[in-house]
């Protein structure tokens, strides 16, 4: 069985944010980039196919800031290939697809793994986009699934914690919500080993001219309030504070 996983490096949400001079994106001159974690469950997912049942893991990746890191890491814990597309530009959901579709066109496969967002993705929707491009089924938000021959059972979550269970047969679109174990930890070390005895294949993005998707007109931060007003005293006094500040808002 092949399976490809499709990854991708998002802005670390931990570090100090900053909007460009323009207002349309975030300053990126020192922006941390990290895997994104969903796209590391999708990983991890297929390397537990791989120690099943001996699958082949073939890692690709839009090129871009630091994700040649990205990619060894990603041989390091396990990924038999590497694939890095080159000519693309901009971060538009559709125009990734798009590029995705065709590169991996040219390759064997039975699944593609990829995590069900991001945290840079307006619309969260790279699994079905890249499933309708390709001509695949397709099953997103997906947190468990089995493959045995020429088919998939997969369980996929909703809302209210309802889970269902799908069969549906190979080649097929994944978007992955979480692997059946954490994403496993590689050391620097075997990243950089991977980089000495790892090959990055590169393969052009082709014609990725789409008419769809959204652009951002402004980024702002939110205004910053008053902040709260802090109420002591007994919890009579409190009580009383807070009837006193419902009733000036017209709260009855």
């Amino acid at each position: 069985m092949n399976i490809i996983v499709p990854i991708k490096q998002v802005p670390d949400l931990v570090e100090e944010l900053e909007i460009n001079s323009d207002g349309t994106d975030l300053d990126r001159e020192w922006l941390k980039m990290k895997l994104n974690e969903f796209d590391d469950h999708a990983l991890e997912e297929a390397l537990l196919m791989k120690d099943d049942s001996g699958a082949t893991v073939t890692a690709i990746a839009l090129d871009g800031d630091d994700i040649d890191k990205a990619l060894y890491a990603a041989a390091a814990k396990g990924a038999d290939k590497l694939v890095k597309i080159t000519g693309v530009s901009g971060n538009s959901t559709h125009e990734a697809a798009k590029a995705m579709a065709n590169a991996i066109q040219g390759m064997e496969y039975d699944i593609i793994m990829t995590g069900v967002q991001s945290v840079d993705d307006r619309d969260g929707q790279l699994a079905v986009i890249l499933a309708h491009y390709l001509g695949n089924s397709h099953v997103s938000v997906v947190t468990g699934m089995q493959a045995s021959g020429g088919s998939v059972t997969v369980q996929k979550e909703y809302g209210a914690g309802m889970v269902a269970e799908f069969e549906a047969s190979t080649p097929i679109v994944l978007g992955i919500q979480a692997a059946r174990e954490t994403p496993r930890y590689v050391p620097v070390a075997k990243v950089r080993r991977a980089q000495k005895s790892s090959t990055i294949e590169e393969v052009a993005a082709g014609d990725i001219g789409v008419d769809a998707g959204s652009s951002v007109s402004k980024m702002y931060k939110p205004d910053t309030g008053a902040g709260a007003e802090m109420i002591g005293g007994s919890a009579e006094d409190q009580a009383n504070k807070i009837m006193e500040l419902l009733t000036q808002k017209g709260i009855k």
